[in-house]
């Protein structure tokens, strides 16, 4: 694999390119009408796409992203520096807290928030 991207549907593209540039404090390296981008790391993207975007895509094949609105799907796992920072910026940009900061029994300390469209986002800080 030469790169690894992804791709959160979202049911609003500027809300939630707002949302995560704030919290990750980086700028999208791509922003254009469907599709925001923001790298984390090196071949690591995180885009967002219009909900309305991949039912283009997906036309009536499986249902609409916009019904599963809320309901976690997937994790957004970041191991950083200083967890409960992250967590802070992310509720005061909108997103709620999921579950405290706290040391978890696969060696990692842990908490959890949602975003804005009810992804789930992990930060951790390894011991």
């Amino acid at each position: 694999m030469k790169e690894i991207e992804f791709i959160l549907y979202v049911s609003d593209q500027q809300k939630s390119k707002d949302f995560y540039q704030q919290l990750l404090n980086i700028k999208p390296s791509l922003d254009v009408p469907g599709m925001t981008e923001f790298k984390l790391n090196e071949g690591v993207k995180l885009g967002l796409m219009p909900e309305g975007g991949i039912a283009k895509i997906i036309d009536g094949k499986i249902s609409h992203p916009s019904n599963g609105q809320g309901i976690p799907r997937c994790e957004l796992y970041l191991v950083v520096e200083n967890a409960q920072e992250f967590m802070d910026k992310g509720i005061k940009l909108g997103g709620k807290e999921i579950s405290k900061l706290s040391d978890r029994d696969w060696g990692d300390r842990v908490g959890y928030i949602s975003d804005v469209d009810g992804h789930i986002i992990a930060f951790a800080e390894r011991g």
